[in-house]
């Protein structure tokens, strides 16, 4: 249960007294000053590898084929400076919903994703690594949503100049499930 707390017409302008001598105490009198905020880049979903069909091996592709479908649903990022002023450290987690397609034959699938670190105009990539995620999809039920496993990326340098850059995931895709994304546009 929560305990709520009511100031009363005349504790207000006591605690506001109080906060106001308070707001005069410098950093000289013991009270730490909380370390600065670490910048943070920007983040996002490449269209392109935000969605993902897949059909059955050697099937042609039809709705009678597939096994699953996927979307990057987010992207949670926190950052921090990395130890001995060494860039910064972006901890990113994806987001990934996924729902049971006709052909699967298993009741759950790994599905490889990517982390890059690119400059803001997603023109050069600076580094590139990949995970999976796990999704369970028995055969009863239709879909599952997930947040993938915390991925540690290093952004080398001064962290003003790391956070001017990207942070960009998508799914690991095959050239075809990439003319699919593009034939289809984005979803909604």
């Amino acid at each position: 249960m929560r305990r709520r707390l009511t100031m009363t017409k005349t504790a207000v302008p006591a605690a506001l007294l109080a906060l106001g001598l308070l707001a005069g105490c410098g950093s000289g009198t013991g009270i730490p000053t909380p370390p600065p905020r670490a910048p943070c880049p920007s983040a996002g979903i490449l269209s392109d590898a935000a969605d993902l069909t897949r059909y059955r091996a050697g099937a042609a592709a039809d709705i009678s084929t597939t096994e699953l479908e996927a979307r990057i649903v987010g992207l949670d990022r926190r950052c921090d400076f990395a130890p001995r002023n060494a860039g910064l450290e972006v901890t990113v987690r994806v987001r990934v919903q996924a729902q049971r397609g006709p052909a699967l034959a298993g009741t759950s699938a790994r599905i490889p994703y990517f982390v890059a670190v690119t400059d803001r105009e997603e023109n050069r990539v600076f580094s590139r690594g990949t995970d999976a995620v796990t999704v369970n999809l028995p055969r009863n039920g239709t879909g599952d949503s997930v947040l993938g496993e915390e991925i540690s990326v290093l952004i080398p340098g001064d962290p003003n100049v790391a956070a001017t850059r990207r942070i960009v995931v998508g799914f690991v895709l095959t050239p075809e499930e990439v003319a699919l994304n593009r034939r289809r546009g984005p979803r909604s």
